[in-house]
């Protein structure tokens, strides 16, 4: 069966290289963090965004028993922010929206705060970068989120930016995800 989580992850590297600068725009519990780490090597940097203390207390403990390199920043604000933390271009971002793994449900990505996320990460992106962005449907606000994304994407303009949707059509409330590259 297909891994969605994977194929994400092999869409990335035909981007990224060691000594890149990149973005977890929903830092989690971690994994995608640490991906980042060790894909973009001690010459690299990886700039971490989570609102819950939690976390960024479960990062930091992933990324220090899997010995990854320390080249990240883990921020405790909302990735709609992420302007004001990253004063240079990034070569490729990942947003795993929804709710953080094994904790309150009730909080979830908000649609408003999304939106201007990824405004920013599209304006953060440099030359031949991508951003994944994962969408978990299962969930009220997770639909929502899903059809603006749509709506935001299929707008951008064909001649700087490609933008794709990978979505397994039989199973509808699967998570999903959507690719933005760069000319």
């Amino acid at each position: 069966m297909l891994d969605i989580l994977e194929t994400e992850k092999s869409f990335i590297l035909k981007h990224i290289k060691e000594g890149d600068t990149v973005a977890d725009f929903t830092m989690g519990n971690g994994h995608d963090t640490l991906f980042f780490s060790k894909t973009v090597g001690e010459s690299g940097k990886v700039y971490a965004f989570d609102i819950q203390p939690a976390a960024l207390e479960s990062t930091k403990r992933r990324l220090t028993e899997n010995n990854a390199p320390e080249n990240y920043t883990l921020i405790c604000d909302s990735h709609h922010n992420a302007k004001k933390h990253i004063d240079c271009k990034i070569k490729a971002g990942m947003f795993n929206l929804g709710y953080l793994p094994g904790s309150d449900k009730s909080i979830t990505t908000k649609r408003e705060t999304t939106l201007a996320a990824i405004d920013a990460a599209i304006e953060l992106m440099d030359r031949d970068a991508i951003l994944l962005i994962a969408v978990y449907p299962g969930h009220e606000e997770g639909g929502i989120e899903g059809e603006l994304i749509n709506e935001k994407l299929s707008a951008l303009d064909r001649k700087q930016y490609c933008c794709a949707k990978f979505r397994i059509i039989n199973s509808p409330t699967s998570s999903y995800f959507y690719i933005v590259e760069t000319k």
